[in-house]
């Protein structure tokens, strides 16, 4: 078992969050896949910014506002 770092974006509303995981890559037809603990990090952050609960958020990654630049 290989384990990979990647980060995984987050879009909710107005905000947009990076998340560290680590991708688990095995000989198999799931792979690769994420833990457990880290698919409820990224509900978690989803979560939390649709609650608009940007401390919370913060603490599980970086996170941004989004500006639209056009319409």
């Amino acid at each position: 078992m290989n384990t990979k770092r990647h980060t995984k974006f987050v879009r909710e509303g107005p905000y947009a969050a990076e998340v560290d995981v680590e991708l688990i890559e095995e000989g198999n037809d799931w792979s690769p896949y994420l833990s457990l603990d880290d698919a409820r990090k990224l509900d978690d952050v989803r979560e939390a910014l649709r609650r608009g609960d940007i401390p919370a958020a913060s603490r599980l990654a970086r996170v941004f506002s989004l500006t639209p630049v056009s319409r």
